[in-house]
């Protein structure tokens, strides 16, 4: 198994809800004292659970590491004042109201699981992702659920998977192939991170506005 050593932190590989606390693990191969709990090592790998709302300071360097810098600054480029109000730069523009509707959201699940469904396989298949094997994180047989659940009760006909989750796929496949690994944990991280968080939010909402407030499998 080969070692990435310039990777500090390069995956979440799992997390979990106490009441309020949302804590995230991350899967790290070279790491000084940052966090609030040090897991046992893994297959040299060491997991460090981080709180999600400790504040940025507390995970960079006193002057201010990357993320409170640069990668700060371009997040911001992407933000209206609007959704940040103190530092948002982007350019408000206006939208139409839009109300997805039950196909829209059985679309998102179907696309959801196809890209869920290379990431598993990628971990499966490659010998230096083990540690993020069977980690609760997994979304194929959940999603196949809730998929089926929106079929049954709203008698919609299951959509084939769209193109973004068709291309995306492939994308992450290629990586794969190419034993590319960091740049497919750019991947895992940022995809896992983004529903893990952010999203069980916006599945709250259509939980809310679409299915009478049920949870899905999914979240």
């Amino acid at each position: 198994m080969r070692s990435y050593p310039d990777l500090t932190a390069i995956a979440l590989v799992g997390s979990m809800l106490s009441q309020q606390n949302l804590v995230a693990a991350f899967s790290v191969t070279r790491h000084s004292a940052i966090g609030t709990k040090t897991v046992p090592a893994r297959n040299n790998h060491i997991l460090v659970a981080l709180p999600m709302s400790a504040s940025v300071e507390s995970t960079t360097t006193a002057a201010g590491g990357f993320i409170e810098t640069e990668l700060r600054g371009k997040a911001m480029k992407l933000h209206t004042r609007s959704q940040a109000p103190k530092e948002g730069q982007a350019e408000e523009k206006p939208m139409e109201p839009y109300t997805p509707t039950h196909d829209d959201y059985l679309r998102f699940l179907v696309d959801s699981q196809h890209v869920y469904k290379a990431f598993e396989d990628i971990v499966q298949e490659c010998d230096d992702l083990a540690v993020f094997r069977s980690t609760g994180l997994e979304r194929v047989e959940p999603l196949e659920k809730d998929i089926e659940f929106m079929v049954q009760e709203y008698q919609l006909s299951r959509p084939s998977v769209g193109k973004p989750g068709l291309d995306y796929a492939e994308e992450l496949r290629r990586l794969g192939k190419e034993n590319l690994i960091p740049e497919f944990m750019c991947h895992f991280y940022n995809f896992y991170f983004a529903h893990t968080a952010g999203g069980r939010m916006i599945g709250k909402q259509m939980s809310a506005l679409l299915l009478n407030k049920k949870t899905l499998e999914f979240y």
